[in-house]
């Protein structure tokens, strides 16, 4: 494992106070909520419902996608040379992209509450070196004696328990009870995801029988007593007659292909096929409000699952929306978080901040950002450069000049040639 290897490498540095074995004392307590405390549903299994599995795919992508950068605050600069930027816009460690890291981080967010990873420093100047993600379900927050937190990481090989440093941890959390430990989209939506697993499992059982609904065999004979059979797996086995009765009759029209079979009866039997209510009939029609059930936990719009009414002014307006109150949260918490702990004091005292790019989410079709791109150049906020970075467009000549009103001219003549025509029109007043 790369935790394993970088682990090594960091417990030879000197000085280092994050690695070692712990071994816990019983008298020492844990801290927080995991998601087994609320509901026993797996992560495999949740995913196995369509609209779970695709409204973690659409925000683990809509995160990987956005462009990390460091911002000066004060400046507005973003600075391109500084130490940690190949680790930023880089490779975040020896095995993964940028995009897979974050990736995985907000999957492991989304299905368990929390994400982790280790910060591997470099043991002469304390910058980061790698960042290696950890399994959720080997770490857990940890409340010493003396109140401070610790991070314990479990071995899933060995079992052998590390004590890592809140500062050498980047840790996001989904909503929280104690600020300590994330409460996951799963755990809370559980009997949504759950009753979209039964309708799921009900639909599948009910074109397995041919789409028919179930029925009753009747029969005058009397069906009492025992007889032996040989089951599927070629054991004999003693069932009751009406059981036999039942699995000849499953054997011949229940299952894909079987429905619609003409049954030909003797000793007395008569089928009888149990009505399918409206409920039954028309369940498919609930799909829409299981859809949008769980889609609210996850914050995604109806139109990104397919779902819903579909109409583009609605839809770009719904973007807007996934973007400001779904991924903005999740991008300003790993902001805070990475700043926190990647960035060296002295960065930080000099207003260093990791940022995100959200407006790599926000843009439009060709018309609208031909219309935006016109009206920042018009006022002088963007200039021609400025808008051709946006485009992933090299500088050109003459190009990071800005321009505003009085025709576009360049903005650090604007104030000397709004004085001349103040002047010139003064001028012809007199003469007038």
């Amino acid at each position: 494992m790369i935790f394993d290897r970088a682990l090594r490498k960091s417990s030879a540095g000197a000085g280092r106070s994050t690695g070692g074995v712990l071994t816990l004392d019983s008298s020492e307590g844990w801290t927080g909520w995991t998601s087994e405390d609320f509901v026993a549903l797996s992560r495999d299994k949740a995913m196995k419902l369509s609209t779970v599995s695709r409204c973690v795919e659409l925000r683990a992508n809509a995160m990987a996608m956005l462009p990390v950068y460091l911002m000066n605050e004060g400046t507005k600069a973003r600075p391109r040379d500084h130490p940690l930027g190949p680790l930023l816009w880089g490779a975040p460690n020896e095995v993964m992209t940028r995009f897979d890291y974050e990736k995985l981080m907000q999957v492991n967010l989304d299905l368990s509450g929390n994400a982790y990873a280790w910060i591997d420093r470099d043991s002469r100047t304390g910058r980061p070196a790698e960042l290696i993600p950890l399994r959720p379900d080997s770490v857990t927050p940890y409340i010493d004696g003396a109140g401070a937190l610790w991070y314990i990481y479990t071995n899933p090989r060995t079992g052998e328990m590390t004590r890592l440093a809140p500062e050498d941890v980047l840790h996001y959390k989904a909503y929280s009870t104690d600020g300590i430990t994330g409460i996951s989209i799963l755990a809370r939506a559980s009997q949504a995801i759950s009753t979209g697993l039964a309708a799921q499992r009900y639909q599948a059982d009910l074109y397995a029988n041919g789409g028919r609904p179930s029925g009753v065999l009747k029969t005058d004979t009397d069906l009492g007593g025992t007889v032996e059979v040989v089951n599927s797996a070629g054991e004999k086995e003693i069932i009751s007659k009406k059981e036999e009765v039942r699995r000849a009759w499953e054997k011949v029209h229940s299952g894909p292909g079987k429905g619609f079979r003409v049954a030909v009866l003797d000793h007395g039997l008569s089928y009888t096929p149990t009505a399918m209510n409206n409920a039954d009939a028309q369940f498919v029609e609930s799909e829409e409000y299981r859809v949008a059930d769980v889609a609210r936990f996850f914050g995604v719009p109806l139109y990104l699952l397919n779902a819903g009414k579909q109409a583009y002014s609605s839809n770009e307006q719904n973007s807007i929306d996934f973007v400001k109150h779904t991924m903005l949260p999740l991008v300003v918490e790993r902001e805070q978080e990475d700043s926190r702990k990647l960035l060296l004091p002295a960065d930080q005292a000099a207003g260093l901040r990791i940022k995100r790019e959200l407006k790599q989410l926000l843009r439009g079709d060709t018309a609208a950002q031909i219309a935006w791109y016109k009206g920042m150049w018009e006022i002088g906020s963007y200039s021609v450069d400025d808008i051709r970075a946006l485009e992933d467009l090299e500088s050109v000549p003459g190009g990071s000049a800005r321009q505003a009103s009085l025709n576009y001219v360049p903005l650090e003549d604007w104030r000397e040639l709004s004085r001349l025509r103040a002047l010139q029109g003064h001028k012809k007043t007199e003469k007038e």
